[in-house]
This record gives C-alpha cells, sequence and structure tokens, in this order.
C-alpha cells in the first residue's frame, strides 16, 4: 500500500490566462469541484491517506480552499514555494512530510479517471525506483518505452520516444539523493540521469479512460460539454451529487434560461430575461438582465451584461 502523495500546485498556468489570473490553474472549477479535488479523490480511493501540495501562485487560494488542512478526513500538508522550483525542486522540498517509503506524484491540473492500480501494481511487483503512468495523449511522445523499461526521455540517449508521460508516477524515497536542495530544477534530467546510471525506470501504458490537461479556455469548455454530454464521472468523484450544474445558494430569475452545459456557481445571480447558453459563472457572478452569453466565461465576481460569445469577463 502507498499511503503518501505529493501533488503538484506550483504552476503558474500560462496557458489558461486571464482565468488564471483569479485562481491557481489546480483550483479552478469543474461545475463547482476545484479541479486538484479531483487528484485528491482519485488518490484516496487507490488508497492515499496522506497528501503534499506544493503552491506558488495565489497561495492564499490553497489556503482558503484547504482550510484546515484537510481534505475530507486527509490530512493536507501545503508546502509554499517563494521561488518556483519546477517539478524536481518542488518534490524535495516536500520531501520532509513524504516519508520514507514510495509516493505517488499526481499533476494537480490534469483531469483524469485512467487506472492507478496497474501503476502501484507494477512498481511494488518489479522492485522499479521509479513508474511513469504513460499514455499516447497527442501533445508529445518523449519517452521511450521499451519491454517494461523506460530507456530514454527526450532523446537523451538517442532512443525516439513513442509514449508520453502521463503526469502521474510512483518513486522510490532514493529520488532525493538525486536531487539538490533550494534548486529550480525539472524531474526530467534528474530522471534521465538515473536511467543512465542504470536506475530501474520502469512504466505502465494508461491508454483507457479520460486524460485532460486543461491548457486552454477552449479545452476547459470542452471539458464541460463532455461531461454534460457524455455524463462523465469517475467512480472515485466526491460527493456524490457531482457534477452540480447549478449551486445551491445560485440565484437564476424563473424568467432566465441556463442552457446547454453551462454551469452556474456559488452565489451567482442571473437576472429575469438573461439567456446563459454553453457558458461557466465561476462564484459570485452577476449576470443582468437580458444578457446573453454564448460560449463564455465569467469570472468571480464579475458582472456580464449585453451580448457576448466566446468571451471571458
Amino acid at each position: 500500500m502507498i499511503d503518501h502523495a505529493f501533488v503538484l500546485g506550483a504552476g503558474l498556468g500560462l496557458r489558461l490566462r486571464p482565468l488564471t489570473e483569479d485562481l491557481p490553474k489546480p483550483l479552478v472549477p469543474i461545475f463547482q469541484k476545484p479541479l486538484i479535488t479531483f487528484a485528491l479523490d482519485h488518490l484516496a480511493a487507490a488508497g492515499v491517506k496522506s497528501f503534499v501540495v506544493n503552491t506558488h501562485h495565489l497561495p492564499d487560494a490553497f489556503e482558503a480552499l484547504f482550510a484546515g488542512r484537510r481534505y475530507r478526513e486527509f490530512p493536507v500538508r501545503l508546502v509554499h514555494e517563494p521561488v518556483l522550483l519546477e517539478t524536481g525542486g518542488g518534490m524535495k522540498n516536500a520531501q520532509p512530510w513524504l516519508g520514507t517509503k514510495p509516493f505517488i506524484a499526481y499533476s494537480g491540473d490534469v483531469l483524469t479517471d485512467l487506472a492507478l492500480a496497474p501503476l502501484l501494481e507494477e512498481h511494488l511487483r518489479n522492485g522499479n525506483d521509479v513508474t511513469l503512468a504513460l499514455r499516447e495523449t497527442g501533445l508529445a511522445a518523449n519517452v521511450a518505452f521499451r519491454a517494461g523499461r523506460i530507456i530514454d526521455i527526450g532523446n537523451r540517449y538517442g532512443h525516439a520516444g513513442n509514449f508520453d508521460y502521463a503526469n502521474v508516477s510512483v518513486w522510490n524515497p532514493q529520488i532525493f539523493e538525486r536531487i539538490p536542495s533550494g534548486k529550480k530544477v525539472s524531474f526530467i534530467p534528474i530522471l534521465a540521469e538515473w536511467i543512465g546510471d542504470g536506475g530501474r525506470i520502469g512504466g505502465v501504458v494508461l491508454n483507457e479512460g479520460r486524460w485532460y490537461n486543461l491548457g486552454s479556455r477552449a479545452e476547459y469548455l470542452a471539458v464541460h460539454r463532455m461531461i454534460a454530454e457524455e455524463k462523465w464521472r469517475p467512480d472515485y468523484v466526491q460527493p456524490s451529487a457531482w457534477p452540480i450544474r447549478v449551486a445551491p445558494d445560485a440565484t437564476v430569475d424563473p424568467a432566465a434560461q441556463v442552457r446547454g452545459y453551462s454551469s452556474v456557481g456559488a452565489g451567482c445571480h442571473v437576472e429575469a430575461g438573461a439567456i446563459v447558453d454553453d457558458s461557466i459563472l465561476w462564484p459570485g457572478a452577476h449576470i443582468a438582465s437580458h444578457a446573453r452569453l454564448k460560449g463564455s466565461i465569467v469570472r468571480t465576481h464579475r458582472a456580464a451584461d449585453g451580448v457576448l460569445t466566446d468571451a471571458v469577463i
């Protein structure tokens, strides 16, 4: 059993701007549920009992979400990085709270229902130092995976890649000996060097299920469309009532219309005659009387009126 996880929450989310001016990317809502909490639910269902989350951009938002330093019944340790340390440096910085046994690393800004059990089983059964979840994501193919072993990353040793890293992995604590303290460094070159030193670096191809990186506003909207139209709901998700299309405390006038895959967040007000079509309203948004929204996003406590198409307010 692996009961500790490092959940990466410190990225800047530059490609998702201006949405990430209000919230860190891992906290953007998906039908009222912060993105990072899908990762935590997924890990908890796999047996994880303690989470370490690194932060950098807008750390107060993480403090507010994890008030009391807990998520559900599980402890959450927030480790702030005043200077962004990247994936390897962030992992090293979290070392004091990750214990002395294997742990899972999981990017807090991906949304997936890939099966975690095969990844954990492969790591423990084969005595790997590191085991990566691999996938054909369509984004890149920089991991060379042959006969159950990762033999190259980024073509460092001349081996062409055939899979992409799916942002979930299992690590033995020996990784900490290889990462310098307080340094800004990705774990990719660290891992590549370990391969060259004969490390047992394994992988599992997990092409089944859904996997989203949400790298753009269009992808953010598309995920809402997919969830609404295909009724996608991973078994691990809490609460059982998710997805929540309209927050219980939102006010939608009886003469307004909320259509398509729209989502209306907590404390929102949609006035009479407004039409909200395939649009996402973050908490506290105010939609004026007779406004028309199509394919738009209204950020936290913003107001929208008039006719808006493909807009971010």
